[in-house]
Protein backbone atom coordinates (compact mmCIF):
# COMPACT_ATOMS: atom_id res chain seq x y z
CA UNK A 1 0.00 0.00 0.00
CA UNK A 2 1.25 3.52 -0.86
CA UNK A 3 1.81 6.01 1.94
CA UNK A 4 -0.30 8.57 2.07
CA UNK A 5 0.85 11.88 1.43
CA UNK A 6 1.48 14.61 3.35
CA UNK A 7 -0.35 18.24 2.05
CA UNK A 8 1.98 21.01 2.18
CA UNK A 9 1.90 23.63 4.17
CA UNK A 10 -0.86 26.68 3.65
CA UNK A 11 0.52 30.24 3.76
CA UNK A 12 0.23 31.74 7.23
CA UNK A 13 -1.80 34.25 5.82
CA UNK A 14 -5.79 35.80 6.68
CA UNK A 15 -8.33 35.42 4.36
CA UNK A 16 -10.10 38.68 6.16
CA UNK A 17 -7.00 40.64 4.52
CA UNK A 18 -8.22 40.37 0.72
CA UNK A 19 -11.86 41.70 1.76
CA UNK A 20 -12.39 45.10 -0.19
CA UNK A 21 -9.41 44.51 -2.40
CA UNK A 22 -9.77 44.59 -6.86
CA UNK A 23 -9.97 41.24 -7.51
CA UNK A 24 -6.88 40.95 -9.79
CA UNK A 25 -4.78 42.54 -7.03
CA UNK A 26 -5.56 40.44 -4.76
CA UNK A 27 -5.28 37.22 -6.64
CA UNK A 28 -1.59 38.53 -7.59
CA UNK A 29 -1.13 39.71 -3.66
CA UNK A 30 -2.41 35.87 -3.33
CA UNK A 31 0.35 34.10 -5.13
CA UNK A 32 2.89 36.63 -4.12
CA UNK A 33 2.09 35.10 -0.30
CA UNK A 34 2.45 31.55 -1.56
CA UNK A 35 -1.17 30.41 -2.42
CA UNK A 36 -1.27 27.85 -5.63
CA UNK A 37 -4.43 28.49 -6.28
CA UNK A 38 -6.87 31.23 -6.39
CA UNK A 39 -10.67 30.61 -7.17
CA UNK A 40 -12.62 33.59 -8.23
CA UNK A 41 -16.15 33.23 -7.66
CA UNK A 42 -19.64 35.31 -8.29
CA UNK A 43 -21.98 34.89 -5.68
CA UNK A 44 -23.85 32.09 -5.27
CA UNK A 45 -21.96 29.69 -7.76
CA UNK A 46 -22.48 26.48 -7.49
CA UNK A 47 -19.04 24.85 -6.28
CA UNK A 48 -17.44 22.06 -5.65
CA UNK A 49 -17.05 21.89 -1.85
CA UNK A 50 -13.43 20.06 -1.47
CA UNK A 51 -10.80 20.99 0.58
CA UNK A 52 -7.77 21.86 -1.40
CA UNK A 53 -5.00 22.93 0.53
CA UNK A 54 -2.96 25.65 -0.44
CA UNK A 55 -6.32 27.40 -2.88
CA UNK A 56 -7.77 30.62 -2.18
CA UNK A 57 -11.27 31.15 -2.55
CA UNK A 58 -12.67 35.15 -3.42
CA UNK A 59 -16.38 35.67 -3.85
CA UNK A 60 -16.12 38.98 -6.15
CA UNK A 61 -18.93 41.38 -6.69
CA UNK A 62 -18.15 44.39 -8.88
CA UNK A 63 -14.51 43.79 -9.23
CA UNK A 64 -14.04 44.01 -5.58
CA UNK A 65 -13.48 40.62 -3.40
CA UNK A 66 -16.08 40.96 -1.10
CA UNK A 67 -15.51 37.53 0.88
CA UNK A 68 -12.64 35.05 0.93
CA UNK A 69 -12.13 31.37 2.05
CA UNK A 70 -9.58 28.69 2.44
CA UNK A 71 -9.59 25.50 0.40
Amino acid sequence: MAPIPTPGAEPDDSPKAYVGLAADRAERLAHERGWSTVRSLPPGAIITMEYRVGRLNFEVVDGRVRRCWKG
